[in-house]
């Protein structure tokens, strides 16, 4: 009996968001992979945060929230990050909140690289923008306050 199905070993592999399927070349051809938006921005927001000169991600009602998910140790890894998947490409916004006294510009060109390098490599999709806002600083001196008064009132 001779073998009627077609010999799928070359075919493109799948990869599917929440809004539209990727063709990728992978071996076998058998099937789709699904990756749904938010998991684009949740390997956006972990690049991100990991950029050096990077406090936190979002704005301040985010970061609020963030604060209580974080007291409930159920955190937000996507917070402060939009992206927009197409089939082939993505386009992404995130807010920032910088470390005093690094140079914003040096921090948003760190954020884009690595967000770039993230989606690209983990995710196999093409990185058409990353658009950084700073959307605050954070000044050490803040936290150093806050730990002196609690000090002074525990002695």
């Amino acid at each position: 009996m001779a073998n009627t199905t077609p010999n799928t070993a070359s075919a493109p592999k799948t990869v599917q968001t929440s809004s539209s399927v990727v063709p990728t070349n992978t071996a076998g051809g058998r099937g789709t992979t699904t990756i749904v938006d938010s998991v684009v921005a949740r390997v956006a927001g972990i690049a991100a945060r990991d950029a050096r000169g990077v406090y936190d991600l979002g704005g301040g009602a985010a970061r609020a929230i963030g604060a209580i998910r974080n007291a409930i140790n159920q955190a937000d890894q996507s917070q402060g990050v939009n992206v927009e998947v197409g089939e082939k490409q993505v386009a992404v916004d995130v807010t920032i909140v910088a470390e005093y006294p690094v140079s914003l510009q040096d921090v948003a060109d760190g954020v884009r690289a690595d967000v770039i390098r993230a989606i690209e490599t983990i995710v196999g999709l093409e990185v058409t923008e990353v658009n950084v806002t700073v959307n605050d600083v954070h000044l050490p001196s803040e936290d150093d306050n806050n730990d002196k008064t609690e000090e002074a009132r525990v002695q």
